[in-house]
């Protein structure tokens, strides 16, 4: 869900079900495409920023992630399961791993699916003409992929075809997370005519249990099931996806929604057991951890002491209280609660505006340092709160920047940070690495706040291929407790994410991480 940046907002918030009212039931807006509301799935959410797995920041829970499919995915327990691929081996020293294909896997175009579409896909994601952000992160550790992205070599190496189903992977050390990393979108495969099409989103031919069959623009998005799906197929014949205007708890109240995201005092009322919809609410602490970027090479922010700084001078827990109701918890460190390798014994940065200013003073004077942040016309609440303790508690100039939304992560990616920005990590696959190496080692693409360390980089580079469970996470512990120490970031909370689910569906599962599991999802006409 590189990943898929997190800023400062529970990702499953912004996936909610809804249909629209008429009368005294529920209008059918999909009516046009021929879905039957009772055999579909509703839900809302914004506009696709782009369905290609190679450049999307979305999760597998996303509308790509059910059209497009991978060789592996993560169940609801978020562990690794076949998905393209039926099973695989590997070699002895980890090196080398063989995946055997399912046979019956088709495009929804029909043509079956071969080792070559999967290594046509991972190519191109992988070619610097694509562009793709996460390429790296989740593809790297493939032998010849570094040349590939760095633009000095052709195909890559480490792959090869052995048959139209058996495909040969080889790595370039055996690091243990690796088939985790297949989950994410960017290894999803994809069908090169298909990509080769002009405005080929519109036509996304995927493998995946669910096919497009319909897209219009900021109102609403049909997904069809795929009968021929190489796995089960969906439980429902559509997944209906509506982004026009709308109250999404005042529809879920009248019955217009399968799902809604709540937060603030909607939440309070859910939780009161003498409200209706408390039987209808499920909440979980989600893998993620909230932070404010700082631009570590940049002044003043080169200087740990104006980091640490900030640290300190930012109430979490009040601004957890008037922002999310106290439904949060305290980030003392990167790491989230139920990510193995979490310790309490962080001590990170409790609020301390006199030690702050204390280390402001040690720096001397600091200029008026700008904050980017997503948004078209005003500074959010949350933004304007930090802000404000930050020029209260520390003497400072904060400028906010807006950027359209939309474009907010390319611009980050560019290296389009500022001094400040919002930013955030929810996790891809349950692996400390995903979080400590992707974010903070000084050769990672999703390092965006410049954040350099060799002690930390040795440890984390030795955490790859150490295959003891108990000293591998001890190393990631001691990378944690120096990363926290140096403040590359400020870390503000890990998420509570809570939604109210109708009845109706069955099997749903309110995951920490988010994973593909809508064609799993049943209808119940009479709960």
């Amino acid at each position: 869900m590189p990943r898929r940046l997190f800023f400062l907002s529970v990702l499953l918030l912004s996936l909610v079900g809804c249909d629209l009212l008429s009368g005294d039931q529920p209008a059918n807006p999909a009516a046009q495409f021929d879905v039957n509301r009772e055999s579909a799935i509703f839900l809302r959410s914004e506009q696709p920023r782009t369905l290609d797995p190679a450049l999307t920041h979305e999760g597998p829970s996303s509308v790509l992630g059910h059209i497009f499919s991978g060789l592996v995915t993560l169940d609801t327990h978020m562990q690794v399961q076949p998905d393209l691929a039926a099973g695989w081996t590997v070699s002895e020293d980890g090196t080398l791993y063989t995946f055997y294909l399912r046979k019956n896997a088709l495009f929804h175009s029909g043509r079956p699916l071969t080792a070559q579409d999967v290594i046509y896909s991972w190519e191109r994601a992988t070619d610097p003409a694509t562009g793709s952000d996460t390429a790296q992160t989740y593809l790297g550790d493939i032998v010849g992929v570094a040349a590939r992205l760095a633009g000095t070599a052709g195909p890559i190496s480490g792959l090869r075809a052995i048959d139209d189903h058996t495909l040969e992977v080889r790595l370039e050390a055996p690091v243990i997370y690796f088939l985790a990393k297949l989950a994410y979108p960017v290894t999803f495969v994809v069908d090169r005519e298909n990509v080769a099409q002009a405005d080929w989103e519109r036509q996304a031919n995927g493998t995946g249990p669910f096919r497009l069959q319909a897209w219009q623009d900021d109102e609403i998005i049909v997904l069809a099931r795929h009968d021929a799906f190489y796995g089960e197929p969906a439980q429902v014949a559509h997944l209906v996806i509506l982004m026009g205007p709308g109250l999404s708890l005042a529809m879920y109240e009248q019955d217009e929604l399968d799902l809604v995201g709540i937060g603030g005092d909607a939440l309070a009322r859910a939780q009161d057991p003498n409200n209706p919809l408390s039987a209808e609410l499920r909440m979980v602490v989600d893998m993620c951890t909230s932070t404010i970027g700082l631009n570590n090479q940049l002044p003043p922010f080169d200087d740990v002491r104006v980091r640490q700084a900030f640290n300190f001078a930012l109430d979490k827990e009040r601004l957890i209280e008037i922002f999310s109701d106290g439904n949060a918890l305290v980030a003392r460190g990167t790491l989230p609660p139920g990510m193995p390798g979490f310790s309490d014994d962080l001590g990170g940065y409790p609020y301390d505006p006199e030690r702050a200013q204390r280390l402001l003073a040690e720096y001397g004077e600091v200029p008026p340092v700008t904050f980017m942040m997503a948004g078209y016309d005003d500074v959010g609440a949350f933004a304007t709160a930090v802000i404000s303790m930050w020029q209260e508690n520390l003497g400072v100039t904060i400028e906010p920047v807006l950027i359209d939304p939309f474009i907010f992560l390319d611009e980050l990616y560019a290296g389009n940070t500022g001094h400040i920005f919002s930013s955030g990590w929810c996790a891809d696959y349950p692996d400390p690495q995903n979080f400590l190496d992707v974010l903070y080692h000084s050769q990672s693409q999703q390092n965006l706040s410049g954040f350099a360390d060799s002690n930390v980089d040795q440890l984390l580079v030795q955490a790859r291929v150490e295959r003891d469970i108990a000293t591998r996470l001890a190393l990631y512990q001691e990378a944690e407790r120096l990363i926290v120490a140096q403040a590359p970031v400020v870390f503000v909370s890990h998420g509570v994410s809570a939604v109210l689910v109708k009845p109706r569906l069955q099997n749903y599962v309110l995951t920490p991480i988010g994973v593909t599991q809508w064609h799993k999802v049943s209808l119940n006409s009479d709960p």
